[in-house]
């Protein structure tokens, strides 16, 4: 096999939930640039059809977008039954939305505690059951369907933030992994992690050059992440060449968790 097709995600379909801003948007990119059809999702309407249509533009590629709120069971439901409507199978599904609630733990909120959790945890899980039938459908013993999930270099290392619910529900995320993948591998689907580090997201604001020169400092590699880097991670787990690899958590944080 040739090495253009060992990594190819030619014609594969895809959904990256959160796809309209940070992380999402740059594995939303890298797919629609390396030939795959993919589906953005995101609240606001305005936002996700305005990144698809800038996506699109900027890779010659398809991206389409869909506005719900994946953070409730209706909302994932209405995401599904509009990507069932168009597809008769689904490759390649991210569960990247996500959320973080920083406050020292005396004030740390019920509320936000709940929120985190919500989105971050208990949203992958139900998103992935729901596109269950067209993921067994989109896998085969050669090239099985592929779930990615964003986990976070937070649960890996310990940082000086105070956001308890998010380093929990990252945690979950990554151990969830290795459950999917023993219950998955007969349906012919993959289900791994990527650990993202630090990548200027509306998470992740950096807001000096003081602050960039301060994170670069704490990166073995030296510097921030870039969208090739994600890109290149996803569409690894998604092509062939990463088919054997199940229930794993990938680090892509230069060194950060070391």
């Amino acid at each position: 096999m040739k090495t253009t097709e060992l990594f190819s995600i030619q014609g594969r379909v895809a959904v990256v939930t959160g796809g309209s801003t940070g992380i999402g948007r740059h594995i939303a990119t890298g797919f629609a640039a390396a030939g795959a059809k993919v589906y953005i999702c995101a609240r606001t309407e305005t936002k996700v059809k305005a990144a698809a249509r800038e996506i699109s533009e900027m890779t010659g590629g398809t991206c389409i977008g869909i506005a719900v709120d994946v953070s409730t069971l209706a909302g994932i439901d209405a995401l599904v039954a509009e990507i069932a409507a168009a597809e008769s199978a689904l490759h390649i599904l991210v569960n990247n939305a996500g959320t973080m609630a920083e406050a020292p733990i005396d004030d740390y909120s019920e509320a936000a505690w709940d929120q985190v959790i919500d989105i971050n945890l208990k949203a992958p899980f139900f998103i992935l059951q729901k596109f269950l039938t067209l993921l067994r459908a989109g896998g085969t013993a050669e090239r099985p369907a592929s779930l990615i999930n964003i986990g976070s270099v937070g649960a890996l290392k310990v940082g000086p933030k105070e956001n308890y619910a998010y380093q929990a529900s990252k945690s979950a995320v990554h151990w969830m992994a290795k459950s999917l993948a023993k219950r998955l591998g007969r349906d012919h689907i993959t289900a791994n992690v990527i650990a993202p580090g630090f990548f200027e997201s509306e998470m992740s604001v950096i807001t000096s050059e003081e602050m960039r020169g301060m994170l670069e400092g704490m990166v073995p590699r030296g510097r921030i992440g870039t969208a090739e880097d994600l890109a290149g991670t996803a569409i690894y787990l998604a092509s062939r060449a990463g088919a054997y690899v199940t229930g794993s958590v990938i680090p892509v944080e230069g060194g950060l968790s070391i």
